[in-house]
């Protein structure tokens, strides 16, 4: 993104209800889900006391899809992650958890960049329409995962890049960080 848009403020009232500072009205936990599924970010804090709650209410939104049977974290993975509120490796898991979606992110970003690129079908009229379509149903079966979070663009991020003519060096790369992250993920389970 190229600008730094403000997060989308919600306040929680005294009486648990939210309210939309951008649009002046009363939202619920699937409102704040849609505003995320659209690419905004959204900050909620409590009117009287000023407390953050966003992380409360984020991990409630998870909840409530996860017990609609909308299951995206495996049953082993949510076990990993109780364990390591107990554990050392509580100190790990954020920035693991945080790699492991830059890299989906990327690999999604790498995917669509390649299927353009090396699509012979690319000088056909109307291919454009026909990528839309195909990145619009791409972003709806993963849930929109390359919706508005910190990627390539941003100012703080110091991966290195490889260069725009390299794309099987980029899938090569893709593959090697997937192995290791199946090691790491495979040692977390053993």
């Amino acid at each position: 993104m190229a600008e730094t848009e403000q997060p989308l403020l919600i306040k929680r009232y005294a009486s648990r209800r939210l309210y939309n500072t951008e649009s002046s009205d009363y939202v619920t936990l699937e409102d704040i889900a849609s505003f995320i599924r659209e690419g905004r970010e959204v900050q909620i804090v409590d009117l009287k006391s000023g407390d953050d709650l966003t992380r409360q209410y984020l991990l409630q939104i998870i909840a409530e899809h996860e017990g609609r049977g909308e299951n995206v974290l495996p049953l082993a993975v949510l076990t990993d992650l109780v364990r390591s509120y107990t554990t050392s490796a509580s100190t790990v898991v954020p920035q693991f958890l945080q790699m492991s979606f830059d890299m989906l992110r990327d690999g999604q970003s790498k995917m669509m960049e390649n299927m353009s690129t090396m699509n012979p079908m690319a000088k056909m009229p109307g291919f454009e329409a026909m990528q839309a379509q195909q990145e619009a149903f791409l972003k709806a079966m993963t849930g929109g995962f390359s919706g508005n979070w910190s990627g390539p663009g941003r100012e703080d991020d110091d991966r290195p890049r490889g260069k725009s003519g390299d794309k099987g060096e980029d899938l090569e790369s893709i593959k090697a960080e997937l192995a290791k992250l199946q090691k790491k993920l495979s040692d977390l389970d053993g």
